[in-house]
């Protein structure tokens, strides 16, 4: 019988290649999407592809309940993944955009992992692999919501990993930076949505700085790696007997993680103000 795995957010980026990656290895694919018509066009190429929403419990629940009649009750994996990026300072972050971004980057994650929990809890084993971020370990301006999330994802992931423990269940997270999707290009919407910039007391740093970056191409970020390099460390993290607590990806994650074992907080935020 193959291994099957759910993987969330794959119309794109890490998640498209992360389910295309494991089918070419002999797993059952379940590559979930946010919209129906990203569904059919992965069914068209050979997955089964529910439709799953974080910010639809509905969905969460029947996405689900479809992927385990299709293998009779049985789930070796759950790899969350997806969400969107809400660029603006953390003083201009409006409620609903911070409660927009949690939705979709954290609370639906976690409502999908408590459902899967008790499948794999009943067969005696599962590997449950969350992606992170390199801003889960250090943040950067402009970011404060999505590293919010990742936080936020990290502190929960390491206290569930710890709770399991003797279950069979392994947790572990996958911490790239950054990577080659439309994370940026998507995130516009959420940032036009929800950031009044033009009234913002940072108004200038938004034109100087933050502007340029999300509406202009100004190609590959430094030490930008493409989708498969997350793949081949979400495969380790699901073939390994033993698998680690965490997987670094990118220069940038092995560096911020660096700087959190060796330097003062107050140091790191003076480095990450001049990248």
């Amino acid at each position: 019988m193959k291994n099957t795995i759910l993987i969330t957010g794959c119309s794109s980026g890490i998640g498209l290649n992360a389910a295309r990656g494991l089918r070419d290895r002999g797993w059952r694919v379940f590559a979930a999407c946010r919209q129906q018509r990203d569904c059919d066009r992965m069914r068209a190429e050979g997955f089964d592809s529910p439709r799953i929403d974080h910010t639809d419990p509905d969905s969460i629940t029947t996405g689900l309940a479809q992927v385990l009649e299709a293998t009779d009750g049985r789930l070796d994996a759950l790899f969350n993944n997806g969400g969107h990026q809400l660029s603006g300072a953390v003083e201009d972050l409006p409620r609903d955009g911070l409660r927009a971004i949690f939705e979709a980057n954290f609370f639906g994650w976690h409502d999908l992992t408590r459902q899967v929990i008790p499948v794999m809890r009943a067969q005696g084993h599962g590997r449950i692999v969350q992606c992170s971020s390199s801003l889960g370990l250090v943040s950067i301006p402009w970011r404060g919501a999505y590293a919010a999330t990742k936080h936020a994802l990290e502190g929960l992931s390491d206290t569930l990993r710890i709770e399991l423990r003797g279950t069979g269940i392994d947790v572990v997270l996958i911490e790239p930076g950054p990577i080659t999707t439309p994370l940026r290009k998507k995130g516009i919407a959420y940032f036009e949505r929800y950031i009044d910039w033009e009234h913002s007391a940072k108004r200038a740093e938004y034109e100087a700085q933050l502007i340029p970056r999300i509406y202009r191409e100004t190609g590959k970020d430094k030490f930008e790696l493409p989708p498969e390099a997350v793949t081949e460390k979400l495969i380790r993290a699901l073939e390994a007997r033993r698998p680690k607590a965490r997987y670094y990806v990118t220069v940038p994650t092995y560096l911020t993680g660096y700087l959190r074992r060796v330097l003062p907080t107050r140091a790191i935020d003076w480095i990450v103000t001049r990248i």
